[in-house]
């Protein structure tokens, strides 16, 4: 028996400012990244987009397939990593409305977080109809 799965895009475009997620340790103070999150926002180029390379929309895929993310206007770096113009990956699973933008993305079930830098990604998904979009953090 073949299983599949059957996969919507959602196409995000970058809004002019994207996540940066941060804590800081001082003097043994956890500052919280959600209350630093607003003040720490990057700013993306309008014309700057993320996109899913394959699969492509409407795509009847195996219940684990590979993820292929691109990204045009910016660059890819590590989580972490304070580069001006680069970001890493969020892909959403099954989101129906975006998460606050102000704050950190958590990493959840839906939510995927890919602070290596990575471009691609291996997921599971059951049986039925499911929705991917992606968004670039720093």
């Amino acid at each position: 028996m073949h299983l599949s799965a059957s996969v919507t895009l959602a196409a995000q475009r970058l809004q002019s400012a994207f996540i940066f997620a941060v804590v800081l340790l001082l003097g043994g103070l956890l500052i919280s990244p959600t209350s630093l999150a607003a003040e720490n926002l990057s700013h993306a180029d309008k014309s700057a987009y993320s996109y899913i390379i394959s699969p492509n929309n409407g795509d009847t895929v195996p219940t684990e397939f590979t993820v292929k993310f691109g990204l045009s206007g910016m660059g890819i770096a590590p989580a972490g990593i304070d580069k001006v113009g680069t970001g890493h990956h969020h892909l959403l699973i099954d989101v129906n409305e975006l998460p606050n933008l102000d704050e950190p993305l958590a990493a959840t079930n839906n939510i995927k977080h890919f602070g290596g830098g990575q471009t691609e990604a291996s997921i599971s998904l059951s049986p039925g109809e499911h929705t991917l979009q992606l968004l670039l953090g720093n």
